[in-house]
């Protein structure tokens, strides 16, 4: 991870420096000029020393530092996509013999402005409830609530997800389906699992490992999954009071977890039984469906959380977000209940996926 933050932080300067280059250009009687050179450094600095030191000290003060130096990479991405489109249309009409700049420099500005709002908004706002009905033949009636990515701890609440909790309570679903992600770190850990555990479903809670349960550290995740009463799915299946079996797996990429894993767990399933198929990370549904997956559900994508990054997640991943038919089996990808690093959603809001089956 420590590699990973050493290139945002490089990507984040980068950014920075586009953003002043623009405000420089469009805005010259200002006088950016020293703004443009010494801010991106200085930010930059800032927002790598705040990400190493919230990760081991946390308190009021820390939790401000997280907020702030994680809302300012948000709102630098956004900042520097615009500023990049406003500077690519400056140079299209400049080999039109159009001057822009009088009237590009401040609409970039207002697009900034505008951009920032709705994107705090989102990041604030209450996970939505999503309701999404499938038919799945020989299945029974029932509502499954999805919780995915909530990457609890310094960047999320308690308070936070015990409102999320209670809208998902209010909607009564009969089994929850965890999908990984859950806790990162941050004080409060025994609370979180504590308040995680009084969700109470008729058919119970079953859950499988994101990513980040092995970055935080595998036993840790274990023991809180313990904690929060989420029947750990590792490569195994489970089977719910009603008769239907919920397979899940470690995640395919950070357990290397193979195709060939894949529907070797699925096939030793009953194939008079319903199966549901757990896996964070949305590969190998075609798979899944051949060794004889009935529904499945992923999350990990954030559905790119802010706009246009889910461009970006498209290149890895085919699906994204929303519900799919792979042969017959219907596939839903959510966008999360929270988010991960920066405080921010832009036309990528959160969700609680209320599963509708045969209703």
């Amino acid at each position: 991870m420590s590699a990973f933050f050493i290139v945002a932080s490089v990507v984040l300067w980068l950014m920075q420096v586009t953003v002043g280059a623009w405000l420089y250009f469009a805005f010259p009687q200002i006088g950016w000029k020293i703004p443009v050179a010494a801010v991106p450094l200085v930010m930059t600095v800032l927002f790598r020393f705040f990400m190493e030191y919230t990760r081991t000290h946390w308190g009021a003060w820390e939790s401000w530092a997280y907020y702030l130096a994680y809302t300012w990479a948000g709102l630098v991405f956004l900042a520097f996509c615009i500023c990049a489109v406003c500077a690519v249309v400056q140079w299209v009409l400049g080999f039109m013999q159009v001057q822009a700049r009088a009237w590009l420099g401040p609409v970039s500005l207002v697009l900034i402005g505008v951009t920032a709002c709705m994107a705090v908004y989102g990041g604030v706002s209450a996970p939505r409830i999503k309701r999404v009905s499938v038919t799945v033949p020989g299945a029974p009636k029932m509502r499954l609530a999805l919780l995915s990515d909530a990457h609890l701890g310094v960047g999320v609440s308690l308070n936070r997800l015990d409102k999320a909790l209670k809208r998902l309570e209010a909607e009564r679903p009969d089994a929850l389906l965890v999908l990984g992600d859950i806790f990162e770190y941050g004080p409060h850990r025994e609370q979180y699992a504590k308040r995680l555990a009084q969700v109470k479903t008729p058919l119970g809670s079953y859950g499988v490992f994101g990513n980040h349960e092995y970055y935080v550290g595998y036993e840790n995740s274990k023991s809180f999954f313990e904690q929060a009463d989420i029947r750990l799915l590792q490569n195994e299946i489970a089977l719910m009071p009603n008769g239907v079996q919920v397979a899940g797996v470690k995640d395919v990429r950070t357990a290397r977890v193979s195709e060939q894993d894949v529907q070797n767990l699925l096939k030793s399933a009953d194939a008079s039984k319903p199966l549901i198929y757990l896996s964070h990370t949305p590969l190998y549904a075609e798979a899944a469906r051949s060794a004889g997956a009935d529904m499945m559900f992923s999350g990990h994508t954030h559905n790119g959380q802010i706009f246009p990054f889910n461009y970006l997640v498209r290149l890895q991943f085919s699906r994204v977000y929303g519900l799919f038919d792979v042969d017959g089996m219907p596939f839903y990808i959510t966008s999360g209940i929270f988010y991960w690093g920066i405080p921010l959603r832009f036309l990528a809001p959160a969700e609680i996926p209320i599963i509708e089956v045969n209703a």
